[in-house]
């Protein structure tokens, strides 16, 4: 089938869908699937304080991270409010984190601000490496995932598709949303924080050291609840055309949150993530552009 590409946003010049979305949803699920994920970007983290270094100034615990093991992670900022949220491996000599387009500059920035008397030297990789969706039943990180020289992309591509069928961010996109996996500037705001997102004992670990936000984090878990929280959004499927993200979120009329990702996913149909406030009532029938939406709850 032809290849349909995205136009805009993050994932622009990736492929979006070849023409069979449910056969690539359910691909995906039977881990006979894998997907081209090489516009993302790529840092490499050298130097033996790296996983130490990382452990300090990032929400994960990876100070004995082993060589191979995938990973989220993410940077807040100093009041709690999510500003980065990446993937990483280390192979045991460099430490790669896999980040959406237009995060790139800051990151580093922020990493090499970071660096101080560590030994630790953080550059731009995304010319050297990429990373692909790799065939493979479904990991809770959205997974499994190859990290590959760009070198050597089109032999694995080849590889890859000889056992396994090419799919779409339109698939991987519907499985995310059927997981409760928010995304960074898609399914989060200015003000999200991790206790909103369902990241708690994941991409947030608990039981580690400082880190810049933290306070936010351990504050509102110990002694409060958030202000908002995730939910999935089963949305009306009559409507043609589905609203896009940031499309406010209502409920009799009043605003309670936004729209995040959308996806038609082969099962549950159309679904899409929301932040909305925690006192919006759970059997609600929440409204988003006039489409009707019942609430699947993920954080409570």
């Amino acid at each position: 089938m032809t290849a349909v590409f995205v136009e805009e946003g993050p994932d622009a010049g990736a492929i979006w869908h070849f023409g069979e979305p449910v056969k690539e949803q359910r691909a995906l699920e039977s881990g006979t699937a894998w997907g081209d994920l090489s516009h993302l970007k790529i840092i490499a983290i050298a130097g033996v304080d790296r996983l130490t270094w990382l452990h300090d100034v990032t929400t994960q615990h990876l100070s004995e991270l082993a060589p191979g093991v995938w990973v989220d992670a993410m940077v807040l900022d100093p009041r709690g409010h999510v500003e980065y949220q990446f993937l990483l491996v280390d192979d045991g000599d460099t430490t790669w984190v896999v980040v959406d387009p237009g995060y790139l500059e800051g990151l580093i920035a922020y990493f090499t601000k970071m660096v101080f008397t560590r030994q630790v030297v953080v550059r731009d990789a995304t010319d050297e490496m990429a990373v692909l969706r790799a065939p493979g039943a479904p990991t809770p990180l959205g997974g499994p995932f190859a990290l590959v020289p760009r070198a050597e992309l089109d032999q694995m591509r080849e590889t890859f598709a000889t056992s396994a069928l090419q799919v779409g961010t339109w698939a991987l996109d519907a499985l995310r949303v059927a997981s409760g996996r928010p995304r960074i500037g898609f399914d989060t705001d200015h003000k999200s924080i991790p206790n909103e997102l369902g990241v708690l004992n994941g991409a947030v670990h608990m039981n580690k050291g400082c880190y810049r936000g933290q306070e936010t984090v351990a504050k509102i878990f110990n002694l409060g609840k958030p202000p908002r929280r995730l939910v999935m959004l089963h949305l009306d499927g009559s409507a043609v055309v589905m609203p896009p993200p940031g499309t406010p979120v209502e409920n009799n009329g009043v605003v309670v949150g936004f729209l995040g990702t959308v996806a038609r996913h082969h099962e549950l149909g159309p679904i899409a993530l929301a932040i909305v406030k925690r006192n919006t009532p759970t059997d609600a029938t929440l409204q988003v552009a006039q489409v009707s939406a019942a609430q699947q709850i993920i954080v409570s």
